[in-house]
């Protein structure tokens, strides 16, 4: 069948997604949620898209940091940066806690997951 066409029209693929106007703008529904101003606003979005959300960096840097504390000697520190410690070293423990919740919630096959795994 031909294709039948108006001057100036030629093919358009044009994806709609509502959602995306209302995360570039940074609105939520009724909430506004402002992420700041950035140098450079494109390689961000690259960044998140890419490498990974602020939720995942944020997460690879407190495990890096949690590996860092087991092997730090806090000896010679002050009552006060003993206190900065202790209060890293909850809030990391509450994120894993929280991340081991999620993973048992998650439903897990009858194979156990086998016919998914790839070597």
């Amino acid at each position: 069948m031909a294709t039948f066409r108006l001057p100036l029209s030629g093919d358009v693929s044009q994806t709609i997604n509502p959602w995306n106007w209302f995360m570039k703008a940074g609105q939520f529904g009724l909430v506004n949620i402002d992420l700041g101003s950035s140098a450079d606003p494109a390689l961000e979005n690259r960044i998140l898209e890419d490498v990974g959300s602020y939720g995942r960096q944020l997460g690879r840097i407190g495990d890096a940091l949690g590996v860092l504390l087991n092997h730090l000697d806090t000896a010679d520190f002050t009552p006060a940066e003993h206190e900065i410690i202790a209060d890293l070293r909850l809030q990391l423990a509450g994120v894993e806690r929280l991340k081991r919740k999620a993973r048992k919630s998650e439903a897990i096959p009858a194979d156990g997951g086998a016919a998914h795994h790839v070597p």
